[in-house]
Order: structure tokens, then sequence, then C-alpha cells
């Protein structure tokens, strides 16, 4: 074993940790097709509120809806009306269809062709439960009822209410109330049922949320692998990202459905009781839609004449500043900084890497920039690691001729060669996992930074050097077919990433002793080879910091050897460590044994096969 070794085995456990990761964060289910009904053309009136910062529509659909006849207890209005409310980040549009948010703008964030971020807005896109209309004759959808036209009111805090009634022939009602407040994602919604114990059958609240989130990055295929379904059960934090059914057993404060760099989140302030949820992805690349999301939950109300259930809505992005300060626990572990076999990185990302990066942010105008600085920052704090792995590779440098004449000496005897290198390194005092394990150290804070960067909100839309986006990869070259490994396209930070470990590679080989096994001599250069298919698809934020790191690498390198390191020094002090009385450990005497007796079987084998 020897520093050329030892690094292949980091390379190797780096390529498999990646494998895995990458593995298990990204997988994608059946298609569903679905076609979005063509809304006809509207806009009747509109309603202004003067001395207001708030702007206030209220459109009427010049259409008629067609009551189904299992509705007759309630009165029956045949136009769907639309009213807008906004507040300084969200755009809602609801309809008196249900009397729920029909689809909501993000104002401060865009999606493809520059048009504003949407989420919603589908006829799969709704909210509903069932309430008996007539006694004997079965229950209806909320989603079918027809509400008024709806009532806006401004607070005296400048927040809004909204408000939506359907009223039964017998005295029941059926009341959806949302609040938005200034500056906030959130959205208070309560139901409100006059006659609940004729509406429910015994207190049964089942709502059925569905919810077809649509593409809104660049690459729908990679938005897709990143989507999954977030939630609390029982106060603890779960997704699921590649099942396609989770049924709950515990109550359930929020359902989330979480895309790359936003989020629906349905929230019950009294908990669900139970529930189950239904999750397909699309696979087609000809069609924007990311999934199809089916979520049943339960609920059990009290059978007076009035019932109330309080919940809310989150619409908007994946920012873990503003998911932290929400007022529902566990909302900012939908930001995936790390999960499952990977969660020992997520304090790394929290402690360090996020504060580092806002740090720099805070005064560096270009995030390229600010990336470049953390990775120094990085570099800086991990040096005693690195510095150690040049120190062990300048040992084995210097070992190196008299291990090129002990392979000489021994021949082909790989085994031999082996024994009498793990002697000559006790001899010398050379550690041969010196330079693999500051390697594996660092290995947590690649995956950070992979979570990280691929998470960063902030970076979306950010545009360094060739990259117009930093959250997603860059393009240098197209291909007129889909590559395998590779996709439809080339990533230039991709290329540079590569080539600067294959630079790393060429160097550390002048560096170490020559290897008998080819597997261990071509492993460093084939994997810079596989580093483009890894990374081809994933955002050039990552490839540029890698690129950063790798050149940082070299420099490093290059001076420790040849301005810190003194060589004749190392080889003074090899010769001293050899007239030392040395000690065997208990370890290392029993791997001698095993070594010598794997010996001996080889020389019989050999003898046998000459016979």
């Amino acid at each position: 074993m020897n520093f050329d070794r030892n690094t292949v085995i980091g390379f190797v456990l780096l390529a498999v940790l990646l494998f895995v990761y990458l593995f298990t964060s990204t997988r994608s289910s059946q298609e569903l097709a679905a076609i979005e009904q063509k809304k006809q053309d509207s806009l009747a009136r509109i309603v202004k509120i003067s001395e207001s910062t708030t702007a206030v529509k209220v459109d009427s659909l010049e259409k008629t809806v067609l009551l189904n006849d299992s509705l007759p207890g309630f009165k029956k209005m045949g136009v769907e009306s639309l009213l807008v409310a906004e507040n300084n980040l969200l755009k809602i549009t609801f309809s008196n269809k249900g009397g729920q948010p029909r689809k909501v703008e993000l104002k401060k964030y865009r999606s493809l062709d520059s048009i504003p971020v949407v989420l919603g807005g589908s006829d799969f896109d709704k909210i509903s439960y069932p309430v008996n209309t007539v006694p004997a004759q079965g229950a209806a959808q909320i989603s079918d009822l027809m509400f008024n036209a709806g009532n806006l009111v401004i607070n005296a805090d400048s927040s809004q209410t909204i408000t939506f009634s359907a009223q039964g022939n017998n005295g029941e009602t059926v009341t959806h109330s949302f609040t938005l407040r200034p500056d906030d994602y959130l959205v208070d919604w309560n139901v409100n049922l006059v006659g609940a114990d004729k509406l429910l059958t015994q207190g049964a609240f089942n709502i059925t949320w569905q919810s077809q989130p649509q593409q809104h990055e660049s690459d729908v295929v990679y938005e897709r692998q990143q989507t999954n379904i977030c939630f609390s059960e029982n106060g603890d934090f779960d997704y699921i990202m590649s099942k396609t059914e989770k049924k709950f057993e515990k109550p359930v404060q929020w359902v989330s459905v979480a895309q790359q760099f936003f989020n629906t989140t349905l929230i019950a302030k009294n908990n669900f009781t139970g529930g189950e949820i239904k999750f397909e992805r699309q696979t087609s690349d000809t069609i924007k839609q990311i999934a199809n999301v089916t979520t049943h939950l339960q609920a059990k109300l009290p059978l007076g004449t009035q019932s109330n259930f309080p919940m809310q809505l989150y619409f908007g992005p994946n920012d873990y500043k503003i998911l932290k300060k929400l007022p529902v626990e566990g909302m900012d572990k939908i930001i995936n900084l790390g999960r499952d076999m990977y969660a020992f990185v997520r304090p790394i990302n929290k402690y360090i890497v996020m504060p580092v990066f806002d740090f720099f942010k805070g005064f560096i105008n270009s995030f390229g920039l600010v990336i470049a600085f953390l990775t120094i920052f990085i570099r800086l704090a991990t040096s005693p690691l690195v510095y150690s792995s040049y120190l062990s590779g300048a040992k084995m440098k210097a070992l190196r001729p008299e291990i090129d004449k002990m392979k000489e000496r021994l021949g082909g005897d790989q085994q031999a060669v082996g024994m009498e290198q793990m002697k000559l390194f006790r001899e010398a005092g050379v550690n041969p996992l010196g330079g693999c394990i500051p390697a594996l150290l660092q290995i947590p804070i690649f995956f950070a930074l992979y979570s990280f960067f691929n998470s960063n909100i902030a970076l979306r839309g950010e545009s360094f050097l060739w990259s117009n986006n930093l959250a997603s990869y860059d393009v240098i070259l197209k291909f007129p077919i889909s590559v395998w490994g590779l996709g439809s396209h080339l990533s230039l930070f991709t290329l540079t990433a590569a080539a600067t470990s294959f630079l790393i590679s060429l160097y550390n080989a002048n560096m170490t002793p020559d290897q008998g096994n080819p597997a261990l001599k071509y492993m460093p250069y084939i994997f810079p080879f596989i580093l483009i298919f890894i990374f081809n698809r994933l955002p050039s934020a990552l490839t540029w910091y890698y690129t950063v790191s790798n050149v940082i690498t070299l420099i490093l390198q290059w001076v420790i050897q040849n301005y810190i390191i003194d060589h004749d020094k190392i080889v003074a002090k090899l010769d001293a460590n050899r007239k030392k009385p040395k000690t065997k450990s208990k370890w290392q005497e029993r791997l001698e044994q095993m070594q010598e007796s794997q010996k001996k079987i080889q020389d019989v084998k050999n003898k046998q096969a000459k016979k």
C-alpha cells in the first residue's frame, strides 16, 4: 500500500458516495397525461379600492357552469366570477367555484420566458371536501358548488379578508374566509360550517387536495427529479421522492408539494388525523407538467350546529430564511441541506457554509465571486489537513527511488512487493494512509456544498462568465440528439472541473511510486472522465466551485512542494527513523502474519504450476 493507492481509495469512495447520493436523490415515475381546459375570454368589471396600495379586481367569467342535479340543496348560481387580491409578494386569483384560490403569481420571481412564476391554475388544481346537500341524496364535492361572488375587506392592519359563502335552502351555510397579510407568503384559510351536523356525516371533514406543479426551470427533467412531497407527521419531518404513495398513520400538521425552488403547502392549525398521498411524476419531455399529486387528509369536527376548521396555505419560494421565520414548525426542512444518510452535512451547511456565503454576499455583487471566496475560505479552513496530505506525499516521493529498486529486485511478485513496502514504510515512519484520510475528511464538505448549491434559490437566474443561471447547468454545446449520460448539451464548467481534476491526477502520478496494478494505475485518470457524466446536469455553481477548488489545490501543491517542504530534511528524518528501535502493533503483527501465510500459499501454488 502506498500513497497513490490511498489516493485511489479516496477517489473511489468519493465516486461511490456521489453515485449513491445522486441515485437516492433523483428518480422518476410514470407519466400521466393532463390537458388544461382553455379559459374563455372574460373581464366584465373592475373594482378599484382607493387610498390603498393594494389593487383589488373582480372579474366575471362569461361562462355558464352547468350544476349537477345532485346539488339541489344549495342555491344555484350559473356564472363563475374571479376575485383578485394582491400584496407586495403575491397576486392571488380566487374563484367563487369552490370558493378557493384558482392560481397564485409570485411577483418577485420569473419562470420560463420571463413570465411570473404561477402556482396552480390548471383544472387539476383544486381543494375539495364532501358536504351533504340534501338528506338521503348523498354528498357533493365543495369544489363543484358555486359560492357567492366573494367579498373583500381591507382591515385596519392592512391585511385583506376575502370571504365566499354558499347557502342551502334549509339554513346550511358554508363559508370560506381567507386572510392575506402584507409582505407574507402565508394565507390564512378558515372553513366555517353552519349546520355542520347536517353537512358532514358523523363530523367527518375529509379534504382532497390536487396539485399539478408546472415547469419553472430550464431543465424539466432535473426539476422533476428535485421535486418531492414533504410533510410533518406527528411533529417529525419526512418526505417522499421515489415512492408514489404514502399513508399517514399519525396526526399530520402540514403537507407540501415542493419543487426545486418553490412550494405549495397546506397547513392545519389543529392537525389532520390521517390521510394518504399519491405522487406521480411526469416523464414526457414534451410537456411542462412536473407531477400530479393527490392528497387525502382527514379531520374530525364537533357534531354541533356550527364548526370551524382553521388552515393555512403557503405559496412561495424555497428560501431557508423565509421558511424558518414561519410560525409553522419544520417547514425550513423543505430546503434540502442534507437528508437521510447525508443528514450529517446539514449542520455544516447551516452553521458554516450558509453564514460564510451570506457574509460574502453582503458586499460582493457577483455570485460567481462569492462562490470563489467561499471556496478559498473552505480551503483555508481545511489547510491543516491538506498540508498533512502533501507532507505524506513528499515522504512517499523521497522513498520512491528505494521502492523502484525493490520492485526491480523482486520482479513481478506483487505480494512480496507489498510486504516489503509495508516494512519500508514502518522503518521510515511513514503512514501510508496519510494522504487518504485527509481526502476522506473533505468528502462531507463536498456533499454539503452539493446540497447547498442545488437548493439555494439566491443563485437562481444569476449569471457569471458564460453561465446565465448558476442554479442550473451552463451550455457550451447543444447536441441535435440526446446523448447517453450527457443529455442534449455539454457544460463548459463541467469540462473545466474535469480538466483540473485530470491535472491533479497527473501531478500526483509524478509524486508517487509507479503501480504494478493497471486498475490502480489508471483509475486516477478515469475518474476525471467519469466526472463529465456526473457533473454535466448539475448546477454550474457547483462545477464552478469544483473548478476553483481544483485550481487552489494545484497552486497549493506546487507551492508546498517547492517552497515549504524541504525534501533533504525529509530524507534525513526518514534515515533517522530507521535507526530508532521499532515496536510493532498487534494490527501490524497480524497483517504481517496474514501476508506471510498468503505468500507461502502462493509459493506452493507456483511450485505446483511448474510441475
